[in-house]
């Protein structure tokens, strides 16, 4: 083999083949993190519902479709998640699968610079309809977007598509722990737009001429392996272990209790003016200060060293909470003895005890 020939080769190889590097923008592209759900079947509606971790759907709506991770996917995946219409309108604003993406993720390409980097988004669908739909891209500032379309062919027939968005030399793109760049995939909208694959001064997202999801009764509409990377040439999608994409997907949400112990810890600490503090070691750092929640009363309970237990009430964000590898959270319990030592757990005869933690974008 000649020297051209051998160098020729190579290139071929380190196109067609995995190749190294966090190629992937796209945090839990392969639908693999579902934190939140376990899996299983939610309403989303009017307002941000998580499908799977790091995917939101949010509508100006009164509809309620569905959303779940399934286990229906493309060779080469094991997850996708699968939105469903319960209805037959046609008259929703919008409706549309997000991921915000964080500034310092984005970074590199430059964007709002003369020099900014043309970027590849790449992913497989499958859908009951056919027909042309819409993606977009748009700023965390909702005043530069850029709107594209790819053809379903055949219904029910996984398909990948590729597309490469130009760079944007204009507007402001953050590069900071805020929202730079959101993915969008419209499924339905009032209105379109014509002007496509360019960046344009506006915050449109569905393209004139795109399917009307909602107004099919029971569609169904399916994405997985969504992978963003800079340049224009799409390469195999960038399977990370399950640890890392976990880790990652808890920069922005992490579930203290997955609900599968009856007695699981969240964590020791004392007692004082009828509350208990503790400490919690994170797996990450968070994006920022987290929001604190807690799942139904009497599914968290206290207990001091001689086996009293009390429910745990509320749970407080503190002034103290930062994003950093250490979480301080109060958990306001009645019946506590100041200053005793207290574990943190859930109650013993439930498994859907939930303590979370959400720095989402």
């Amino acid at each position: 083999m000649t020297k051209a020939a051998e160098l020729a080769k190579m290139g071929e190889v380190l196109t067609n083949s995995q190749i190294g590097g966090r190629r992937n923008i796209i945090i839990n592209g392969g639908m693999t993190i579902d934190q939140r759900n376990s899996g299983s079947s939610i309403n989303l509606g009017n307002g941000k519902f998580y499908a799977v971790d790091r995917f939101y759907w949010i509508e100006d709506s009164s509809e309620t479709p569905t959303g779940q991770q399934v286990t229906d996917a493309p060779d080469g995946f094991t997850h996708s998640v699968k939105i469903t219409n319960t209805s037959t309108t046609t008259t929703p604003s919008y409706t549309q699968l997000v991921q915000p993406i964080e500034g310092n993720n984005v970074s590199q390409l430059y964007f709002g610079n003369s020099s900014a980097q043309n970027m590849t988004l790449s992913f497989y669908v499958k859908s009951s309809l056919t027909g042309q739909f819409s993606v977009a891209f748009r700023n965390g500032a909702d005043n530069r977007s850029n709107v594209s379309t790819y053809t379903i062919n055949s219904a029910n027939t996984w398909e990948r598509k590729i597309i490469t968005f130009v760079g944007d030399t204009t507007g402001t793109y953050a590069t900071d722990n805020t929202v730079s760049l959101n993915l969008i995939f419209r499924l339905d909208d009032t209105g379109g737009t014509s002007t496509l694959n360019q960046w344009t001064a506006s915050a449109n997202a569905f393209a004139s001429g795109s399917v009307r999801f909602m107004g099919n009764a029971s569609a169904t509409w399916q994405v997985t392996g969504v992978q963003l990377e800079a340049g224009s040439q799409a390469t195999p999608f960038e399977h990370r272990s399950f640890g890392e994409e976990l880790a990652l997907c808890e920069r922005y949400f992490v579930e203290c209790f997955p609900g599968d112990s009856n007695y699981e810890s969240a964590g020791s600490g004392w007692a004082y003016v009828n509350g208990v503090a503790i400490y919690r070691p994170l797996r990450v750092q968070m994006r920022a200060k987290p929001t604190l929640s807690k799942s139904a009363s009497g599914t968290i309970h206290v207990s001091d060293d001689v086996n009293a237990s009390t429910n745990c009430s509320n749970i407080i964000t503190n002034t103290g909470v930062t994003s950093r590898q250490i979480m301080y959270m109060e958990c306001s319990a009645t019946g506590v003895t100041t200053y005793r030592a207290y574990h943190v757990r859930a109650n013993g005869t439930t498994t859907d005890a939930s303590i979370q933690l959400d720095a989402e974008l």
